[in-house]
């Protein structure tokens, strides 16, 4: 299990993070970081046929003002990390290696989170 909180810093514009358990089975965790309006989910499962997976999903909430009644709307945003790996055929480094190389092309400046927000593909 990871550690209880997960304390993430602050890197503008996200604020510093402290997410705590709410909930934890075998198969993974729910975290929230009651201040800023973050959920943080963990989930995995092993299958012998059809290999590993890890699901990892970060959520914000917040409260808007809808735009076309001008009341306040309950909102929930999302991004999500899958991973897949076949039973055999891939170390724990070069499974590793494989995700930073996923998170290090959307820092990079030819992609950027910008513009895949803008649908730049």
């Amino acid at each position: 299990m990871l550690v209880d909180p997960i304390t993430v810093a602050a890197a503008s514009p996200t604020p510093a993070l402290t997410f705590a358990v709410v909930s934890y089975d075998a198969t993974g965790s729910t975290r929230r970081d009651v201040t800023n309006g973050y959920l943080l989910k963990f989930s995995h499962s092993q299958n012998a046929k059809s290999g590993e997976r890890h699901y990892m999903q970060i959520q914000q909430m917040k409260t808007a003002v809808d735009p076309i009644t001008g009341g306040n709307a309950s909102l929930t945003a999302s991004v999500s990390l899958s991973v897949s790996f076949p039973t055999f055929g891939w170390t724990a480094a070069e499974k590793d290696a494989l995700i930073k190389a996923l998170t290090d092309t959307l820092a990079d400046g030819d992609v950027t989170a910008t513009k895949f927000n803008s649908f730049q593909s």
